[in-house]
């Protein structure tokens, strides 16, 4: 008897347990208020998938448009094409790839420059492009064009200036002076879009050290980004704009630090007793600053690109004085963003930054807002579906070997922020995707 009562309570045990166990519903697939039957993208290199200093077949395919555009299929999303090279010209523009590393850890890096897209070069009022083959398979959902800034929007001749926008253009440059980008993303008619122009519009000037390129007035990129999201808001198309990131986080600007260079250079020529870097510097967060030679400091960004064997080699000009060594013999600009081009370049960023959040609110659009979200990256890392990740460079697993660009990784992580910040804004419920699919930088 006893037995028997120690064991029938087991039963309704069971079914006391059954009952309480949680009910885990997984809330149910939605577009929401928005039509994702044709999604389209706009953008630079970035939107392209662009990646490793070049654009190529493999970095087309982990896009993050495409990737976003893969989990839309589940609330409604429809085909999503792009200006993909083919399999025999894969590595389209050529890339790098990890070749190895040196006996200290530094990477080593090398030209992929085989089945190339490439088919020939003009020269177009002063400027050369290099044009690529032509892409022939049709419509297009990305509209990704490396290089483009928000600046170039309206000129009819930017088919002449840019190879990779002039490949998916009819026409042959020099001869295509018609076809504005604002046009050409315009053509047809689209029902979602996501806008991440105006990058280019700091970075160039970023990445040339303030020596090769301008940055875009703030006037101008307010006209223009109003102009072009009246255009993609016309026929009442639903979308998610981004803002610009801080281009001075990127490891392309932290990775060869002004401090570990001294040292190295110190510990190379110790007979030398030297005591600073020497940098070409602007005097003031100005653009009507003059430039002057000085120490460099922490807060001078060197490129990633920089060449350190430069430093102490003689420089005929100077009398044979040792090169960055010396305040007669600085290091040029276009080797180091210097603090008050820092400054100059965040501030535009900033006023970049308002018109994009303004120009959305006005307009009902969702704001994916990168300058925060690579921002906390840097300063914090991430960690994702059980991945740690930061920005340093290599290592880090989001930036490409660039140290502009995205990994595969790193493009989905880009991906899903796009994907929160629309479900947040209208209602859907488009899946995340999960980052563990996507590769960071191969090693050899």
């Amino acid at each position: 008897m006893t037995f028997i009562k120690k064991h029938i309570y087991i039963p309704a045990a069971l079914i006391l347990f059954s009952a309480c166990k949680p009910d885990i519903k997984t809330p149910a697939l939605t577009k929401g208020s928005a039509d994702f039957s044709r999604y389209i993208s706009i953008g630079n290199s970035l939107t392209a998938g662009y990646a490793d200093g070049g654009l190529y077949l493999a970095g087309q395919q982990v896009s993050y448009p495409s990737i976003i555009a893969n989990q839309m299929k589940s609330v409604g999303g429809g085909t999503f094409t792009q200006p993909l090279f083919d399999a025999a010209q894969a590595n389209g523009s050529g890339y790098l790839t990890l070749a190895g590393l040196t006996k200290t850890g530094l990477p080593i890096t090398a030209n992929v420059t085989s089945n190339l897209a490439i088919r020939d070069s003009i020269v177009f009022f002063g400027h050369k492009t290099i044009l690529y083959t032509k892409y022939t398979g049709g419509d297009i959902n990305n509209f990704g064009v490396p290089g483009i800034k928000l600046n170039d929007l309206n000129n009819p001749y930017y088919g002449n200036l840019n190879g990779f926008f002039e490949r998916l253009l009819p026409g042959n440059a020099p001869a295509n002076t018609a076809t504005s980008y604002l046009q050409f993303i315009t053509a047809k008619p689209f029902t979602f879009f996501s806008n991440w122009l105006g990058n280019n519009d700091a970075l160039g000037y970023a990445t040339s050290g303030g020596a090769g390129d301008l940055l875009t007035d703030t006037l101008v990129f307010k006209s223009y980004y109003q102009q072009l999201i009246t255009a993609l808001t016309s026929n009442k198309a639903k979308g998610v704009v981004a803002t610009v990131p801080d281009v001075t986080s990127i490891p392309y600007f932290n990775t060869v630090t002004t401090g570990a260079v001294l040292v190295g250079v110190q510990q190379a020529l110790p007979q030398a007793n030297i005591k600073a870097l020497y940098i070409n510097a602007l005097s003031s967060p100005s653009a009507s600053g003059y430039y002057s030679a000085r120490p460099a400091t922490s807060k001078d960004l060197l490129i990633l690109t920089f060449n350190t064997g430069l430093l102490g080699q003689p420089v005929a000009a100077a009398g044979g004085l040792p090169y960055g060594l010396t305040p007669y013999t600085p290091i040029d600009n276009q080797y180091v963003l210097d603090q008050n081009e820092v400054i100059l370049t965040q501030t535009y960023v900033n006023s970049f930054n308002n018109t994009i959040k303004s120009v959305a609110a006005s307009n009902g659009l969702a704001v994916f807002d990168a300058y925060t979200f690579l921002n906390n990256i840097k300063a914090n890392g991430l960690l994702e579906d059980g991945v740690s990740l930061n920005s340093n460079y290599i290592s880090g697993g989001i930036f490409s070997l660039d140290g502009v660009h995205l990994t595969p990784r790193g493009y989905a992580i880009v991906a899903n922020e796009f994907i929160k910040a629309i479900n947040s804004k209208y209602g859907s419920n488009i899946p995340l995707t999960n980052i563990t699919n996507y590769t960071g930088v191969k090693f050899p």
